[in-house]
């Protein structure tokens, strides 16, 4: 009696393949669905699933059908009601093709097709084109990870990885190894067999000799195999340690007195879709939260968010806290680094400047990506017109402007969006 074993990686999931592939064919239609659904939804509510619909059209399969076949003559009725040129007059009570009408029965139609995207599934569709703009891995520290790479052939092995050049030329090799000395043996007793043969000595026990050995010889040439288990070779494929590159996100946000619940409310949500995109794309990345008044201080994740603390505004000593600590925990040459900052652009007039010479002396030139988000509805204010010269000139420097709640999500795309790939 035969035992079925499944060792498939599903589980109990048994479509999961079947999902993944469903997922890939309706991708655009999955896509609307989902930007629409973030609209009505708190960025805190985002990485929840979502129930997607598709209209049944989309959903339908081509069909091949067999044709009557034959020739036949047909003739069409027409209609009995309009030519050609005459105008169709609206239908009656407002009608048309939509809803609010009488009762009928006549007609039929379909629900469109609704499944659950899970949270995972929600936010890979929610992030598949964004990514951390110019991620370079400067350095091999950190966890490593293994890899199969090529550490040339071995002798055993399974089908599948039969290197078939390599077979061949050995088998190649072998054979003319093999028959060198009995084509020589051969060629030497040929021509021995000539001579005796001009001589005319054609039943001499001699040639009588020489014909059985070339025989033999020939015989031995075609025992030798064209491919022998030997010959086979196979691609060796080892697991090799690959040190993982490192990434830091500095979060930077204002919380003086300009800062009302409504700004501060606006620039969490910023910070909140941020964590929950570095969370999904990357495994191995640290986040340091820096907030800002007079005073800078490095706080927990919890007190970002949620810390009540407020008073005046002085940018620079959040900039002056965020090169510290680079210089003392993370060096460039171990680590990538990016900053994203969140101000409703007020500041001290005389601090502006000081906030330039930081930036160009002391952060971008550590640091992959600085992207930096004013959020205000009037006109930009003193910070954001000294941060436009740093933009003009520097590459990697990228600010953006949030109104309303509404902005969040636009603009955090255009500030993360995926680079072309350049090669350095």
């Amino acid at each position: 009696m035969a035992h079925l074993i499944d060792r498939r990686l599903n589980g109990k999931n048994k479509s999961a393949v079947n999902r993944e592939r469903f997922l890939r064919r309706f991708k655009a239609q999955i896509k609307q669905s989902v930007a629409k659904a973030i609209k009505g939804r708190a960025i805190t509510d985002i990485q929840a699933g979502e129930k997607i619909s598709i209209p049944s059209k989309d959903i339908s399969e081509p069909v091949f059908q067999h044709g009557s076949g034959g020739i036949k003559e047909i003739i069409h009725p027409g209609n009995q009601d309009f030519i050609r040129g005459d105008r169709i007059a609206r239908p009656q009570g407002g009608g048309g093709g939509g809803g609010g009408g009488k009762a009928s029965n006549q007609g039929e139609g379909e629900d469109d097709f609704v499944f659950e995207l899970s949270r995972e599934e929600f936010m890979k569709v929610f992030f598949e084109d964004l990514a951390l703009p110019n991620l370079v891995k400067t350095q091999l520290l950190g966890t490593q990870e293994m890899k199969s790479v090529r550490a040339g052939f071995i002798n055993d092995g399974t089908p599948t990885n039969i290197n078939i050049v390599r077979s061949l030329r050995g088998a190649l090799s072998r054979r003319i190894a093999l028959s060198a000395p009995i084509l020589s043996e051969l060629t030497q007793a040929e021509e021995e067999l000539d001579e005796l043969l001009e001589l005319a000595e054609e039943d001499s026990f001699r040639v009588r000799d020489l014909r059985e050995k070339i025989r033999h010889l020939r015989s031995r040439l075609y025992t030798i195999p064209f491919i022998d288990p030997f010959d086979l070779r196979y691609n060796n494929r080892v697991k090799r340690p690959f040190p993982t590159s490192q990434a830091v996100m500095f979060c930077i946000m204002d919380v003086s007195g300009s800062m009302d619940e409504n700004k501060k409310d606006i620039a969490k949500r910023f910070f909140i879709l941020l964590y929950l995109f570095l969370e999904k794309q990357y495994e191995k990345i640290e986040l340091v939260f820096i907030r800002h008044h007079t005073s800078a201080t490095e706080v927990s994740e919890h007190d970002f968010f949620h810390s009540r603390e407020s008073g005046g505004t002085v940018v620079s000593s959040a900039l002056t806290l965020c090169s510290e600590v680079i210089q003392k925990r993370y060096p460039t040459e171990d680590w990538n680094i990016y900053v994203a900052q969140a101000s409703d652009g007020d500041n001290w007039d005389s601090d502006s400047s000081q906030c330039s010479s930081i930036l160009l002396e002391k952060i971008l030139p550590c640091v992959q990506y600085y992207a930096y988000i004013e959020i205000t509805q009037g006109e930009p204010q003193n910070l954001w017109h000294e941060y436009q010269k740093i933009a003009e000139q520097i590459k990697h420097f990228a600010m953006q402007k949030i109104r309303t709640a509404a902005d969040i999500y636009p603009v955090f795309r255009e500030l993360f969006k995926k680079q072309p790939h350049t090669v350095t």
